[in-house]
């Protein structure tokens, strides 16, 4: 008893089902089932006696823990169905972040939600013994409960939901700024350590820029992607050649927008059994491309300069043999992975001049792969 109300930070007559089950399964399932019987009794003692049905919950989910039968889900739904667990996903598709990874809004409303929660148990909206049944009904009506909770206005303005996500995704920025500041050094200092300054090869350019202008005039793949890559959508093309191909070339490793919308989107992407076009399948590999193989990949085809062969197979093992960022050991798996990714890159650098037809390094691409990421990465302002 001492240790479940240590645990819970809460008096023995104040002991709420969440807060034994947190406390159980705080232990090993064998400590926790051997102690059981005399926590029982103890929270009797105190006038807290929960009911027989939670305690026999818990017995079986100790038990099944035990013998190892147990998955994640059942535990957790066990969790919940003591009537003061926010649900860690709800029909809605709201996911709380794990208990370690919630920041300061997380956190507050998170306990908001289990005072609340608290409070319909107390006045019998929730009936904690139907969950733990097993009622569809009653599981139901929790989960809409939380539902308007996290939809409805606290007192402040903030709807606790919302506010949930944004802290989420000001979390998410910050990290993917902070990864790109980093990456964007490291590029600068390889290649201000290079031997060589790679120049612009006078005339490849303005010739790529002219062969990329008729090739963006045209539908369909590859103009499609390429257009989305550099924002060309929403705004219209640069009159300069530089400016033009290095937009391209740097939203090839950092795409601003998607494809445009053709067509009942919304159906398109409700249908998971629909085969990904092929411009579809092109963007999802290049936005799942990670700051570090980008540097990696192009920092070694910078080193090597023109002439080397830049296929997606060599690049991924570029990759996996890089001294530039900390890699894992890989597999084929891996190996295979990055290959992939990089075949969707690999094609539309060919229509840039970045490689030739036979997926080599050109004089072109060695001068422009490190501006296109420096452009990519750089922050707006600069």
């Amino acid at each position: 008893m001492d240790f479940v109300c240590a645990h819970a930070g809460r008096p023995a007559g104040a002991i709420t089902r969440r807060d034994v089950a947190r406390a159980l399964l705080a232990v090993s399932s064998g400590v926790a089932l051997v102690a059981l019987p005399d926590l029982r009794r103890a929270m009797m003692a105190a006038g807290n006696p929960l009911s027989r049905p939670f305690w026999e919950s818990a017995k079986a989910t100790l038990s099944s823990i035990e013998s190892g039968v147990a998955t994640v889900g059942d535990v957790q739904r066990w969790v919940e169905s003591t009537g003061t667990e926010p649900i860690l996903m709800t029909p809605s598709y709201f996911v709380w972040p794990g208990e370690d990874e919630r920041g300061p809004v997380a956190a507050e409303m998170f306990a908001r939600l289990v005072a609340h929660l608290e409070e319909r148990v107390e006045s019998g909206e929730i009936d904690p013994d139907a969950l733990a049944a097993g009622d569809q009904e009653a599981r139901r009506a929790y989960e809409e409960l939380q539902e308007r909770w996290l939809g409805t206005p606290l007192s402040d303005g903030r709807v606790p939901g919302f506010a949930v996500s944004d802290e989420q995704d000001e979390e998410l920025f910050s990290a993917w700024d902070e990864e790109e500041a980093f990456a964007l050094s490291e590029l600068r200092r390889i290649v201000a350590g290079l031997p060589e300054q790679p120049e612009r090869p006078a005339g490849q350019l303005e010739a790529a820029a002219a062969r990329l202008r008729g090739l963006l005039a045209q539908p369909g793949y590859p103009a499609s992607v390429l257009r989305a890559c550099a924002g060309f959508d929403d705004v219209p093309m640069p009159d300069d050649d530089v400016e033009l191909w290095l937009a391209v070339a740097a939203g090839i490793a950092g795409p601003i927008s998607d494809l445009s919308e053709n067509g009942d989107v919304l159906e398109e992407f409700a249908d998971l059994d629909r085969d990904l076009s092929l411009e579809d399948a092109a963007l999802a590999n290049l936005c799942a491309i990670q700051h570090a193989d980008w540097l990696a990949g192009v920092a070694a085809l910078t080193r090597l300069g023109p002439g080397v062969l830049a296929s997606p197979e060599r690049i991924a093992r570029l990759i996996a043999e890089s001294e530039d960022i900390d890699v894992d050991d890989q597999n084929v798996d891996d190996l295979d992975a990055t290959e992939g990714l990089f075949m969707s890159v690999v094609s539309l650098w060919g229509y840039l001049g970045i490689v030739d037809e036979n997926e080599v390094l050109t004089p072109l691409g060695w001068w422009g792969l490190p501006q296109a990421l420096e452009r990519a990465w750089s922050p707006a302002a600069e």
